[in-house]
C-alpha cells in the first residue's frame, strides 16, 4: 500500500466514477483502475462494487476509507 492508492481510492470514493477520480487525480482511468486492483489484491479484498453506478465501496471497503 503506498500514499498514491490511497488517494486513488479517496478520489472514486469522492466522485463514485473512476473516470472522474481519474481526472481529479491527473492520471488515465487505466491507470487508477490498475493501481486500485493492485492494492485490493495486495489486501485481500475489493474496494469497490463496480457492478453498481455509481461506483460504491463495499463494507469492508467502506472500512478502510
Amino acid at each position: 500500500m503506498n500514499l498514491q492508492q490511497l488517494e486513488y481510492i479517496i478520489a472514486v470514493d469522492t466522485h463514485r466514477h473512476f473516470g472522474s477520480a481519474a481526472r481529479a487525480c491527473h492520471v488515465t482511468q487505466p491507470t487508477l483502475s490498475m493501481m486500485i486492483q493492485k492494492l485490493e489484491d495486495e489486501l485481500g479484498v475489493k474496494i469497490f462494487d463496480r457492478s453498481k453506478q455509481p461506483v460504491i465501496p463495499t463494507e469492508t471497503g467502506s472500512l478502510l476509507l
